[in-house]
């Protein structure tokens, strides 16, 4: 591994986070001005019931390493409270999309875990898959910087499993407790009641500025990852670890990945902005269309293994939901698909109305003592008695256990829709000695055991020493990208923080950016014309890790068209023979493709035939395709040289980098609209279909010449 030299101390100096471990906190929030209250009892923090607070940084373990313990009245409350804050609509991931399915297994795990979803070979599972937004509410749009949500919900024949992750493989806190504080950080501002669907605000980054152990989330928040071209090209995470348990009782640690077909693939920033305008439900369209046409989305599930030994060799903790696990430290295995092949018949009663629940496991997969994931465990379903209103959730049509019978003795309730029979509403009881029905009874054998994880350890709120590295990751992952990916992450943190209208909170997000790269904290301090201050004080000093490609966007998956779109430009009197061509070579590398004319009743073309167009140029732009090609007329070309959106066309898929193709008489709009010639500006005819390879991908090489912000200074 190399090391690399500390950037020597400026002169002017940021506020330092501190952080507690096993005698002072590990979180990072603990700061001098939040200590200040404790000698003004006026102003603690306290339950609802007036209980002054000790420690609203962490939550109560069992050790520090320790499950989290159900009487942590603090906690709950907490989380509670945040639940329970609106309804109906959803806190977070309010936003969200959705699809049916089915996942097939293509490789038993049985040596790791009984559960029969992932060790029966070629069975299929039905499923039901949504894609969400976190931060904006329903109504916001598809295309903010954000993270999205990837929740699988598995009808198995031995309940439902829940697998509700994100595209982001970690998160932004490390212990439960914090995420009502989070969540209230980032969303809208409590006294104006915006900005909506973004970060880009006070609040956000003056709880990241303090909160050190978030720096590894806000890199992967910055990067391309956040503003997806579509859901059918995200990868999904679990985020947490969890553990597979086989028949001996014997446990392994797990990690969960899904990877798309389609390879992963996002925006330009300025891409995703003007999206959001041109169409603002860009992606729920997407894949709403694509499952219509037939087109049917499929990922790869994935899996990282760990025994209990080598996860203690880590040099990190598998625990710290903002630590990730290299691929080339713990090898991916592709153990299955999954594919969605059917649109929800009504938006409500299956998108709206569907309930996630990481507590919902089969026999054979069981949770770690991640104190995220143990507060996740409490969080959801109380959230889903005051959104969906009722104990009886699981009752509704897209929530109900479908490969098994769902039986117990729990009754009645606000819109019980069973009629249950008999006197047995408990248990035990002897009814069946009396020739009654005594009900279903406990299955020692087949039941669902948790593992047997010893637990021996004095109550704490703390966190275990283990988590106190905030930056190494962060380093990891930004040393990782390519160079296009780290500009683009420097010019994320400029545009977010230039909304910031704190000083001190910029300065403080600059002192903990020079714990991940000197060379990032001097981008980004140029961008928004700052001196650099003190570096932050890390509570562990970053260590360097070996790079992980894996962890690209650019690079990592095979140009396609397969599953992209491709929008030809055309006007009156064009050689109806370019376009035909066009569309069939394309449409045989499996782009969709979509004719745009300045009317949406279509162009005459040179041969006098009607061409029908499927979208209207001013409301049809460029940001809407992987690809575009110009086909026009001198007559054509002629009038829309002066049409703004025609200009706009040309312009915007230049500068987000994408395969523009052209006929000759299209040249006067490419020189109006300031395209120049390279390798991805193509000229076209029938006979030569060029083209098409150079739409399979972007030239990020052109990106320095049409927005050198994002290169200066120079890595």
């Amino acid at each position: 591994m190399a090391n690399r030299k500390r950037p020597a101390a400026p002169a002017k100096k940021a506020p330092r986070p501190s952080s507690r471990s096993s005698s002072t906190a590990v979180g990072g929030a603990a700061t001098a001005e939040i200590h200040q209250t404790e000698s003004a009892p006026d102003r603690r923090i306290t339950t609802n019931h007036g209980v002054p607070v000790s420690d609203n940084q962490n939550s109560l373990k069992a050790g520090p390493r320790g499950p989290s313990l159900l009487e942590d009245f603090v906690l709950r409350e907490k989380i509670q409270h945040f639940d329970h804050e609106r309804i109906p609509e959803r806190i977070v991931h309010a936003r969200g999309s959705a699809a049916h399915g089915f996942f097939e297994l293509t490789k038993s795990l049985k040596k790791y875990t009984r559960a029969k979803v992932l060790t029966d070979v070629g069975a299929q599972t039905e499923v039901f898959v949504r894609f969400s937004t976190v931060a904006g509410g329903a109504g916001s749009v598809d295309t903010p910087r954000d993270v999205r949500g990837f929740a699988v919900k598995f009808y198995t024949g031995e309940g439902n499993w829940d697998l509700v992750g994100n595209n982001i493989p970690v998160f932004f806190i490390q212990d439960a407790i914090k995420f009502p504080d989070l969540i209230h950080a980032v969303k809208m501002e409590a006294d104006r009641g915006y900005p909506q669907a973004a970060s880009a605000h006070d609040t956000f980054w003056d709880f990241i500025g303090l909160m050190p152990e978030s720096t590894h989330m806000v890199m992967w928040a910055m990067s391309d990852r956040a503003i997806p071209r579509s859901y059918r090209m995200i990868e999904g995470f679990g985020v947490n670890t969890f553990r597979l348990v086989n028949d001996a009782g014997e446990a392994t640690f797990v990690k969960f990945h899904w990877r798309p077909k389609l390879g992963t693939q996002s925006t330009c920033w300025d891409e995703a902005v003007k999206i959001a305008g041109a169409d603002p439900d860009y992606h729920r369209r997407d894949l709403f269309e694509a499952i219509d046409a037939g087109a049917f989305p499929e990922w790869e599930f994935g899996v990282q293994l760990l025994s209990q030994e080598e996860a203690d060799a880590l040099p990190f903790d598998i625990l710290d939901a903002t630590k990730l696990i290299p691929e080339e430290l713990v090898p991916l295995q592709i153990v299955g698909r999954l594919v969605l092949n059917r649109n929800p018949d009504n938006f409500f009663a299956e998108t709206e109305q569907v309930a996630f629940l990481p507590t919902n496991v089969p026999p054979g997969i069981d949770f770690s003592e991640d104190p995220l994931l143990q507060g996740r465990l409490f969080s959801y379903q109380d959230t889903q008695l005051s959104r969906l209103g009722t104990v009886n959730f699981h009752q509704l049509p897209i929530n109900r256990a479908k490969g098994c019978p769902f039986q117990n003795l729990q009754r009645d309730g606000q819109m019980q829709t069973q009629v249950f029979q008999g006197r047995a509403n408990y248990e035990p009881n002897s009814l069946a000695e009396a020739g009654e029905d005594g009900g279903p009874r406990e299955d020692p054998a087949g039941g669902f055991t948790s593992f047997a994880q010893p637990v021996s350890e004095t109550k704490v709120r703390l966190r275990a020493e283990t988590f106190a590295d905030h930056y190494s990751h962060a380093r990891l992952f930004y040393l990782s990208q390519t160079e296009w990916e780290q500009a683009h992450i420097a010019s994320a943190l400029v545009f977010e923080l230039s909304k910031v209208t704190l000083v001190h909170v910029r300065e403080r997000v600059l002192a903990n950016l020079q714990n991940v790269d000197e060379t990032l904290a001097v981008r980004v301090a140029a961008g928004l014309n700052m001196e650099l201050p003190e570096p932050s004080e890390p509570a562990a000093e970053p260590q360097d890790m070996d790079e992980s490609p894996a962890l690209r966007i650019i690079g990592k998956y095979v140009p396609t068209l397969e599953g992209r779109m491709v929008g030809i430009l055309v006007s009156d009197g064009a050689d109806g023979r370019i376009v035909k061509a066009l569309k069939k070579s394309c449409e045989a590398e499996g782009a969709t493709v979509k004719i745009v004319a300045p009317k949406i009743g279509g162009v005459t073309l040179a041969d006098g035939n009607l061409l029908p167009a499927d979208g209207q140029l001013a409301g049809t732009p460029s940001v809407l395709f992987d690809a575009v090609a110009l086909v026009l007329s001198e007559v054509g070309c002629a009038q829309l040289v002066n049409e703004g959106a025609a200009v706009d066309f040309a312009f915007n898929a230049f500068g987000h980098l994408k395969a523009i193709g052209y006929t000759k008489e299209a040249l006067p709009l490419l020189e109006k609209a300031g395209v120049k010639t390279d390798d991805f500006v193509i000229e076209v005819t029938k006979e030569k279909d060029a083209f098409v390879e150079k739409a399979k991908a972007r030239l990020w090489e052109r990106e320095p010449g049409v927005r050198p912000s994002n290169y200066f200074p120079a890595a």
